[in-house]
């Protein structure tokens, strides 16, 4: 096989492309968390987050939620390239600040739950999901 400059560049190219995708999705998920939390610091209590620690299919990864007296909870897949999954707002009349979802996992990743307290404050409750076979094409 012969390796012409100009496939040496598209390699090139396409390699530093590829190193450069997580962090572009871990950028994404930071401006993502600093959105909802308006820059305030994190309280890792008050917050409850149930994910199957290896899901065999990514394309639906079950996950759950509860966080009691909360106003507001966002879900995050850290390792997608659009890390944010959901987010729940509960009103005053809501029965319990819970909530349950299915998502689709692009592979071996943290999985973060953050909640807005009727307080004001924040909490984060996290979960490595282990994904054997990716939902993200992968």
């Amino acid at each position: 096989m012969n390796l012409t400059r100009r496939d040496a560049l598209a390699l090139g190219l396409g390699a530093t492309a590829a190193s450069l995708l997580p962090m572009r999705a871990t950028a994404a998920a930071d401006d993502a968390i600093a959105a909802f939390t308006v820059g305030a610091e994190l309280g890792s209590s008050g917050v409850t987050l149930t994910a199957p620690e290896i899901a065999e299919n990514g394309n639906t990864v079950p996950v759950s939620v509860d966080a009691p007296g909360a106003t507001a909870i966002m879900i995050l897949a850290m390792g997608n390239p659009t890390p944010g999954v959901a987010t729940f707002n509960f009103g005053a009349l809501a029965g319990s600040q819970s909530a349950s979802t299915r998502m689709r996992l692009a592979g071996t990743q943290d999985v973060v739950a953050i909640a807005k307290l009727a307080d004001g404050s924040f909490a984060k409750a996290s979960s490595t999901v282990k994904v054997t076979i990716g939902g993200c094409g992968g």
